[in-house]
């Protein structure tokens, strides 16, 4: 158990997010220990709670493993008791995060500037797919639509193939991080100004962001970078390669690591002499050659052995796992990286935890995800101070569950 108040004590953050880029931010605000209270339509819940049915526990895992830490509320926003629940919410709050399509909020009298107006102080982060100004910002976001719009699904995959989208919703979840880091800066700088602000993370920009060094590369010499599969275009050996008994990967990017995997792993010192292979440009440029020879070589034992001389040899080099294999390495348990959190029907559900390690101030223990409405009476009684005449005609009115 945690002994000393996690870094975000005492925030309080408004969750209106549903799915995954907002529900990821303030997941990861949760880990901190910000108290997330979760505004949920009030007949279904998040519409992720309907997917990836779980055998065992009868819950969705997808939301298990995004709402961790987080109360949940009922809440129609739609009706106006709800709206005005939202607003008497809003002046207790640090922080609202929504990742609804631009003008939704704003139709339910729900918006920056209505949202302001009663707590100026507010740190207001709007998600979606287009930004809240632009030519495309009525337009839904979606990851695997935003991978290809944004050039970064042209980079994946092998080059006389179709291009691939990342195996995991990865621009939600950058996209969420994104989020997450601004409204951690938005925090800081009200410390100095007290003043709130609006902030605005789109999908498609964080996808145009990671195009990272391609980016720069077009932007300077008009290059185009195209796919490589596990290749890469600037450093070898880079690649997946198979021993006798399965798929391992190795990268290197200096001339001292290849010298080293020349003698140590593969005992052909001749190889580092070769003058097509003296410098990372000539390998790059040799490229086929070598694969070609260390296809042949690593084909000659197995996966264990290889990956043993690198290891000895400071060669960065892994075996290939699927999800399973990968959770239950002696790399994660070794780490630690699967924890526990209660959950209110399922009892004692696995999971991984927070990545985030601090000396001081450790992320919050995990509570797991709430059922639909759990907390609707509690945030409305110890919160809003509603009593029971209150919440019963909010309830009348099918404003909250």
């Amino acid at each position: 158990m945690t002994s000393s108040p996690a870094p975000l004590d005492g925030v309080r953050v408004l969750d209106l997010s549903r799915v995954l880029s907002g529900p990821y931010c303030t997941l990861t605000l949760g880990d901190l220990g910000a108290e997330i209270i979760k505004i949920e339509e009030p007949t279904r819940g998040d519409d992720i709670r309907g997917m990836l049915i779980s055998e065992t526990l009868g819950l969705s895992t997808y939301f298990l493993g995004l709402n961790r830490n987080k109360k949940s509320v009922g809440l129609d926003i739609r009706t106006p008791e709800g709206c005005e629940v939202i607003l008497d919410l809003v002046r207790k709050a640090d922080v609202v995060v929504e990742n609804f399509r631009a003008g939704v909020m704003e139709r339910n009298n729900l918006g920056y500037e209505e949202i302001a107006a009663v707590n100026p102080s507010i740190i207001y982060c709007a998600i979606s797919g287009y930004g809240r100004d632009g030519p495309d910002k009525d337009r839904p976001g979606y990851d695997p639509v935003v991978q290809a719009e944004s050039g970064l699904m042209s980079l994946t995959g092998e080059p006389d193939r179709d291009p691939v989208r990342t195996g995991i919703s990865l621009i939600d979840i950058m996209t969420g991080m994104f989020a997450g880091q601004a409204v951690l800066a938005a925090l800081y700088e009200r410390e100095q100004s007290g003043k709130g602000q609006f902030i605005d993370v789109p999908l498609f920009d964080t996808s145009v962001n990671m195009l990272s060094q391609a980016a720069t590369t077009y932007l300077a010499d008009g290059t185009v970078m195209g796919r490589v599969g596990n290749s890469n275009l600037n450093a070898m050996p880079v690649g997946v390669f198979h021993a006798t008994d399965g798929a391992f990967t190795l990268a290197m990017t200096t001339d001292r690591q290849f010298e080293r995997f020349c003698n140590e792993v593969l005992d052909q010192p001749a190889l580092a002499d070769d003058s097509d292979f003296g410098s990372n440009a000539s390998r790059v440029d040799n490229r086929e050659r070598l694969e070609t020879i260390l296809v042949e070589t690593f084909k000659q034992g197995p996966r264990a052995q290889w990956l043993q001389r690198c290891a000895a040899a400071g060669i960065p080099a892994g075996p290939i796992r699927d999800v399973a294999e990968a959770l239950e390495s002696p790399e994660v348990a070794g780490r630690n990286l699967i924890t526990e959190a209660l959950h209110s029907s399922a009892g004692h559900v696995r999971m991984v935890r927070s990545p985030m390690h601090f000396s001081r101030t450790p992320v919050v223990d995990p509570v797991g995800a709430p059922l639909l409405g759990e907390h609707t009476e509690a945030v409305l009684r110890d919160l809003l101070g509603h009593d029971d005449d209150r919440i019963t005609k909010l309830r009348a009115a099918g404003a909250i569950r």
